[in-house]
């Protein structure tokens, strides 16, 4: 019998399949009937992934449990190993066959290394010191977290330093008032342009409503339409409970210091929030003095680095929590808030970084610049020193050497433009789907199911030809389904048929002749 199999569709019999904990396994191992737990731990860094990572915590907490039944408390064999990864093995097959959002993530954490080194070198700018509390920040601390849609997460520099969110707030109060309320109804009191002026200006649009959520004017309003009725304290643990949601439960904390700073000098933003007032451009009933207590403790919110980064990363995943999973947000929610971010987040510098960066950002006079890679990853740069529009200084030159690097930028052409690097495609050029690699040239025994523990990485073709009692095999690269099917050829003797014999080209297809077939289980 002739059976003429292809990349694309294949006739096979059924078999038995090795399942995606013994490839993980074997891909570690690398023939090996033990491996260290640390070699797991160290190959899963390398992915991106966090121990710690909540979707993990089953695997990670079996892990600990089986190592301390162990003779020795450092090696698994296979069965353990399974054991052990079982409960969290879609994820981890996910990211040791290079599927996330990030395929080389190691590279590119290393170019993002490289880019903060570079700005550790700048010394401009000014902290902060109308707000007395931010003036204590040293002008040296200077850091960089990211995560991943995927989850994948990278820090440098002094990213466990709590801050305040200050402005950086605004972006993420108006997309709880729209998740809560919907774009037209919060949109009835706030516009969406830009209005060409300082941040903290009094000044309303034609319609004498605030030009846009990320100026104060729009942002007090904002404030004014979350959880309306209820007290300013279940206000603030609602606002805190979602803003926690969005951090994937990771540190959200609050500075009452600077809540009280914040009060004491905050003459300008009672002449705003007056304004409003008399306006009307309240919803009816609003107690105005205690919407600006409450707009003063959110600009108090305490986040770091790493939490703010995930934040971030919630807004670049559609709404969904990159490390939890959990929805946070709806689609309409994240929309409009990088729509405005975009237009808006960035102070009078916001057309420039528009043009140069082409991302949604918002800025904070803390130093914070939260910046959003839609579909692909959330950033928080942290540096204190401010330029004359109020931006981090470090922050903006990071920024702009991010989309100089890679085709982040909104508008560049991910086909065609060569220049940049993406991190998006596999080494930077072409994504490939392949996860277990085996050597060009490997003798395995003529069963399949027993070449699986040699198997490094899954076989694209299959060529074999005869040698005494073993077949010689060349593989490249192929997904882990093809894999399966092609072990699926239980005890069946394969013999390549010549390319003319079956009149196909050899090029594109590989040709067997199947004999002794007999229906596996």
């Amino acid at each position: 019998m002739f059976v003429v199999c292809d990349v694309v569709g294949r006739r096979r019999k059924a078999g038995i399949l090795p399942s995606l904990e013994d490839l993980l396994f074997y891909s570690i191992a690398e023939g090996q009937e033990k491996i260290p737990a640390h070699k797991f731990i160290t190959a899963l860094k390398a992915t991106g992934l966090r121990t710690g990572d909540p979707r993990l915590k089953e695997c990670m907490d079996m892990l600990k449990v089986t190592l301390k039944s162990t003779s020795d408390g450092v090696m698994l064999d296979r069965h353990l190993f399974k054991k052990c990864v079982q409960s969290n093995i879609v994820l981890l097959t996910q990211a040791f066959r290079k599927k996330f959002v990030i395929p080389d993530f190691q590279s590119f954490a290393a170019h993002i290394d490289t880019l903060y080194e570079k700005g550790k070198k700048l010394t401009g700018g000014l902290v902060a010191d109308y707000i007395p509390q931010l003036a204590k920040f040293s002008p040296d601390l200077w850091a960089v977290s990211l995560c991943t849609v995927d989850g994948q997460r990278h820090t440098v520099g002094d990213t466990k330093v709590p801050f305040c969110l200050q402005s950086c707030v605004k972006p993420l109060k108006y997309a709880i008032a729209v998740h809560d309320h919907g774009t037209e109804y919060v949109h009835r009191f706030i516009g969406k342009e830009p209005s060409g002026l300082r941040f903290n200006k009094l000044f309303l649009n034609e319609e004498d409503k605030p030009h846009n959520p990320m100026v104060n004017a729009g942002a007090i309003v904002c404030t004014s339409l979350i959880k309306q009725g209820a007290s300013n304290a279940e206000k603030f643990d609602y606002l805190m409970c979602f803003l926690k949601k969005m951090a994937g439960n990771e540190y959200v904390g609050f500075s009452n210091a600077t809540f009280q700073s914040e009060r004491e000098s905050g003459d300008r933003n009672f002449a705003i929030g007056y304004y409003l007032k008399e306006k009307k451009c309240f919803p009816d009933g609003t107690d105005m003095t205690a919407v600006l207590d409450l707009y003063f403790q959110l600009c108090s919110i305490e986040v770091n680095c790493e939490s703010a980064s995930v934040m971030a990363a919630t807004l670049a995943n559609g709404g969904f929590c990159p490390i939890t999973g959990e929805r946070v947000l709806s689609p309409e929610a994240v929309r409009d808030t990088l729509s405005l971010m975009h237009s808006c987040g960035m102070y009078d510098f916001s057309g420039q970084f528009a043009f140069h960066v082409g991302l949604p950002a918002k800025s904070g006079v803390s130093g914070g610049i939260l910046l959003v890679v839609p579909n692909v990853m959330g950033i928080m740069c942290w540096s204190p020193p401010l330029d004359k529009l109020g931006n981090s200084v470090r922050g903006i030159q990071f920024c702009t050497d991010l989309v100089s690097l890679f085709n982040f930028h909104n508008y560049d052409n991910l086909r065609h433009f060569a220049k940049k690097l993406d991190p998006r495609r596999e080494g930077g050029d072409q994504r490939v789907s392949a996860l277990f690699h085996l050597p060009a040239r490997l003798a395995l025994p003529t069963c399949p199911i027993e070449a699986l523990h040699h198997v490094l990485e899954a076989p694209k073709k299959l060529i074999c030809s005869p040698c005494c009692s073993t077949q010689q095999y060349t593989f490249g690269p192929l997904d882990y389904e093809s894999l399966q099917k092609e072990l699926a050829l239980k005890d069946t003797v394969w013999t390549k048929v010549s390319p003319t014999e079956c009149n196909e080209d050899s090029s594109t297809t590989v040709v067997y002749r199947m004999e002794n077939i007999t229906d596996g289980n």
